[in-house]
């Protein structure tokens, strides 16, 4: 992760696409813009999700088998899938980058504080 966090600021500070840490205002417009930009990767995330569906309810009503149908409709959005979900990984490490977060710290952190939860009170709520 380390490397990839690495490799993200380099890129970002090669493409021009840093947060601007200029000054507060500028940072703040900064920060919204890309979080909006995150956001809209999320959502197309949820479409290739509705398309993987979609071809599911399509593929039963030809009298495919729902699983061989949901395994062949992830097949076919996986490339794209995957293509959207590294939009996002490349938005939040943009945060954590401009924050001055270590994503592996933050990330192993937090599934160790999930798992002492759940072992605490035997439930699977995240947070």
């Amino acid at each position: 992760m380390k490397e990839l966090q690495s490799f993200m600021r380099e890129y970002q500070k090669e493409m021009g696409w840093e947060i601007s840490n200029e000054n507060y205002a500028r940072s703040r417009d900064s920060l919204l813009n890309n979080y909006m930009l995150l956001t809209t990767e999320v959502a197309e995330v949820a479409e290739e999700l509705r398309k993987a569906f979609n071809l599911v309810r399509e593929y039963a009503e030809e009298g495919m088998d729902e699983e061989l149908a949901f395994q062949l409709a992830s097949d076919q959005v996986k490339e794209e899938l995957g293509k959207e979900l590294a939009d996002c990984l490349a938005y939040l490490i943009k945060f954590y980058n401009f924050f001055g977060i270590d994503l592996e710290e933050s990330f192993y952190g937090k599934m160790d504080e999930v798992r002492k939860r759940r072992n605490k009170d035997g439930s699977l709520a995240e947070k």
